[in-house]
């Protein structure tokens, strides 16, 4: 079973419901709390996410991302807030406006990234 907590800042300039469909868009089933301009969202599902990998065809480049983001049980990286409000991955270093803070927890790390980034088999 899977954990995930998902994090963001929303700034006094940015429209604060946009925000949480930014964070809903990729992880619809959050549990979000607010507290001091955060917005921090629990759940127990990666499926979304998996779909929306796997219908934008960069599953290989996620596969990539997340492998360098694994810290022991542990998968940390971060999503463009921007994109994300439209339905989109796209990973992110850091943006102006910030990033949502994704952080998935999982007894299986490995087995979690095979299975929603699967290796893609060559032709």
């Amino acid at each position: 079973m899977s954990r995930v907590v998902v994090r963001t800042i929303c700034k006094p300039t940015e429209n604060h419901d946009k925000v949480m469909r930014s964070m809903l868009n990729i992880f619809p089933d959050l549990q979000i709390e607010e507290g001091d301009g955060e917005l921090v969202g629990t759940s127990g599902s990666v499926d979304n996410l998996e779909e929306l990998l796997r219908k934008q065809k960069i599953r290989s480049a996620a596969r990539a991302v997340f492998r360098r983001s694994v810290e022991g049980d542990k998968l940390r990286f971060r999503l463009n807030k921007q994109v994300a409000f439209v339905g989109k991955v796209n990973f992110a270093e850091s943006s102006p406006l910030g990033d949502i803070e994704v952080t998935i927890e999982d007894d299986d790390i490995e087995g979690l990234i095979d299975r929603i980034a699967p290796r893609l088999q060559e032709v």
